[in-house]
């Protein structure tokens, strides 16, 4: 979409205010990748280990506070 000569160099307050504080804090960016990374990066699921520990679980009643009845 072409804007016309009147808002090509139009920038909104929010986009001047992320343009600012990169410019106070250059490393900004830098530790917002760090962040992801900690936080949402994982490493690759091994297969094997996977299908180990899901039949190494123990099934559990699906209601915990309920005692099962004894006939």
């Amino acid at each position: 979409m072409k804007f016309t000569k009147q808002f090509q160099k139009y920038e909104s307050e929010l986009t001047q205010f992320i343009n600012g504080l990169k410019a106070k804090n250059p490393a900004l960016e830098e530790s917002q990748r760090a962040g992801r990374a900690l936080l949402w990066d994982k490493k690759p699921i091994e297969l094997d280990q996977q299908a180990r520990d899901r039949e190494s679980t123990v099934s559990r009643q699906s209601y915990v506070y309920q005692n099962k009845l004894q006939d």
